[in-house]
């Protein structure tokens, strides 16, 4: 192209008769009637060359233009099989439009140019000036949606004027299919009553049928309204299967049938529960079953209640705000010990590793799975960061132990020392962003994980052996349970014992919060074994310092705006991570406070603890923020943030939550 195409783009003559009209309105005002005639007449005369030019300077704009795109049939014409609009891109100037489009829009050729966002609000062409040569929006006119296509044509000289081929293409019926594709899309479920067991047990059989109508009425109700199959598998299994369409009402809902299955209670006065598994997205109906599956044991693995929706990249929560019931069996801890012993068996090296700034539960649970590592005769290490911690008393003690003083090893030098027969045992965190050392869990090909805090989505796989309770008290408490079907009390040393009941101490608040039956039962195995509460206790003790500190952080609290039970203690200066747990922990002695969120600075990162006696879940809160834990105790780590913008997002978390 050369100078042709901006001879053919000169500027329009809205200027010049604007001063053409000066002229005849003066001689007016000046009452020279002749004048001004003679005036109208020029600029009438004007105005029709201009029109005549300009109709002439368009066909030959439209027939360059059909020179230069092969894929324009009859610019001009009605022969156009699709709206279509020729602008300016240094400018968005329109300069021709077919028939098609002026029906489409209205759009009227004027005097005066007109610009594209006057035709088309919010219409750009940023992206045709980039090279691109489709719209990355669809555009919907009159009722009807289109998706737009474009050419560039520019001239060999940089500096002439660009233009810009915009066609329309109406995909209204085509998008109408598939929407409807994507609406009648089968989203598989399975509804689990997840403890049934429970509200049956020492029923009889009259009782139990009549439990069980109960609840299938229940649920039948529910899932009338759907539309959908509802088929029963087993005695407390269903599979129900919908279109997608009607997914986005249960979600709205918040899956009411979890609240409502709360109603039906057996003559004890339990509650029933279910968990609810979806899957959406999937290619095929097997598939959808297994996201459905998964979605299942995740929300078992964070203590059941609740519905989890599952999809190709993605978990979506729904309930679990109650708190977990006891559900184990000591036959899968039995299972799980000996398929732990079989594996540490068959390797050349363990490994064990807690998570980040290991506390005394991560190091406890990890003596634990030491001593069956000794018990094996296998060679073991622990991977910890001796420097960032909060258990360096209990460190110091057992490094004093022949057996132990060279056991705790870095990551980096673990990633040396690993090969392809070793053993990874993971111990008080199922997240892989939160191991001590996330290269050496991905070094290593058998991984075991044994945790009790709520399953995260992010969570740790493929896993060999998993011993996931997040009715547990804590990861000690579940070590000790496997040695009791693994060792003999003679293979336990002092220390181990010690270090597992310390574990137990701490995430029980000595045997205050989450403790069940399970939980006695372990700590009586530790005391026949020689732990002494005494000394533990004295893990847990502060210097004056340390507890003049804790009340200043107590002293920082202050009550959310809207639920006066929560408290928050928001700290400009960093603090510890076991203080600032202690001061959670504190905060709930306060008469009328259940839940206490204390966040302080540590680097480029704010640190949150949160506890919890009440109803407020702050797992669940905390989540969201790229938390994690469970009903009574939890923690995150927010990056990037300031602890004024932690504080409204956790603000936020929280109205959220209470809000659902």
């Amino acid at each position: 192209m050369n100078k042709r195409l901006g001879r053919l783009l000169r500027p329009g003559m809205g200027l010049y008769l604007l001063f053409l009209a000066v002229f005849p309105v003066a001689a007016f005002l000046r009452d020279d009637i002749a004048l001004a005639a003679l005036g109208l007449g020029s600029m009438a005369m004007a105005i029709g060359t201009y029109l005549i030019i300009r109709e002439r300077r368009k066909k030959k704009l439209a027939q360059y233009i059909q020179n230069n795109v092969d894929s324009m049939n009859d610019v001009r014409g009605a022969k156009a099989p699709f709206p279509m609009l020729v602008v300016r891109l240094d400018d968005d100037g329109i300069v021709l439009a077919n028939d098609a489009f002026v029906r489409l829009t209205g759009f009227h050729d004027m005097l005066t140019e007109r610009q594209v966002t006057d035709v088309l609000p919010g219409f750009h062409t940023e992206w045709l000036s980039s090279g691109k040569h489709e719209y990355p929006y669809d555009l919907t006119l009159e009722k009807r949606r289109f998706r737009v296509y474009g050419t560039m044509i520019t001239a060999d000289d940089p500096a002439q004027t660009r233009l810009g081929v915009i066609y329309f293409t109406d995909l209204t019926e085509l998008y109408q299919v598939r929407d409807e594709y994507i609406r009648s899309r089968p989203v598989v479920s399975i509804i689990l009553v997840d403890n049934y067991e429970e509200l049956t047990k020492n029923l009889t059989e009259g009782a139990i049928s009549t439990l069980n109508a109960r609840i299938n009425d229940a649920i039948t109700k529910w899932t009338e309204s759907y539309h959908g199959l509802l088929r029963k598998l087993e005695r407390n299994r269903f599979l129900f299967v919908f279109e997608k369409r009607d997914l986005k009402q249960a979600m709205t809902e918040k899956f009411s049938i979890l609240e409502d299955i709360h109603e039906i209670t057996n003559p004890s006065g339990l509650p029933a529960s279910i968990s609810f598994g979806v899957g959406v997205d999937a290619a095929t109906f097997e598939e959808g079953y297994e996201f459905a599956a998964l979605a299942i044991e995740m929300s078992l693995s964070r203590g059941g209640d609740q519905a989890v929706v599952k999809d190709r990249l993605n978990f979506n929560f729904y309930g679990g705000r109650t708190k977990e019931a006891d559900h184990r069996s000591k036959v899968r801890s039995r299972v799980t010990a000996n398929s732990l012993m079989e594996l540490i068996g068959g390797s050349s090296r363990v490994f064990i590793m807690g998570h980040k700034n290991a506390d005394l539960d991560a190091l406890g649970a990890a003596m634990g799975i030491a001593c069956l590592c000794r018990k094996k005769l296998k060679d073991f290490k622990i991977v910890l960061d001796l420097q960032f911690n909060a258990a360096k008393r209990l460190i110091d003690e057992i490094r004093q132990v022949p057996e132990y003083r060279d056991v705790f090893i870095s990551g980096d030098e673990a990633l040396v020392q690993c090969d392809n027969r070793s053993t990874l045992v993971v111990v008080d965190t199922n997240r892989p962003d939160q191991v001590e050392c996330k290269n050496l869990l991905e070094a290593i090909p058998k991984v075991c994980v044994v945790d009790h805090h709520r399953r995260a989505a992010d969570y740790i796989k493929p896993v060999v052996v998993n011993l996931h309770e997040p009715y547990a008290s804590s990861a000690a408490e579940l070590v000790t349970e496997l040695l009791q079907y693994a060792v003999e009390k003679k293979d336990v040393l002092p220390i181990e014992v010690k270090s597992l009941m310390a574990g137990i101490f701490l995430d029980t608040k000595s045997f205050n919060v989450r403790t069940g039956e399970r939980t006695f039962e372990a700590a009586a195995f530790l005391r026949q074994l020689g732990a002494d509460t005494v000394e533990v206790k004295k893990l847990l003790q502060n210097d004056y310092r340390e507890t003049m500190a804790k009340y200043e952080i107590m002293r920082a609290a202050q009550s959310h705006r809207a639920h006066k039970e929560i408290a928050i203690a928001a700290l400009e200066a960093s603090t510890t991570r076991i203080l600032a747990a202690q001061a959670a922990d504190e905060l709930l002695n306060i008469q009328g406070i259940t839940a206490s969120f204390v966040m302080y600075p540590d680097g480029d990162q704010v640190i949150i603890s949160a506890r919890s006696i009440g109803e407020a879940n702050v797992q669940m809160i905390l989540e969201p923020l790229g938390g994690g834990g469970n009903t009574a105790t939890a923690g995150a780590q927010m990056r990037g943030v300031t602890v004024a913008q932690a504080l409204d997002r956790l603000v936020a978390s929280i109205d959220q939550y209470y809000e659902m």
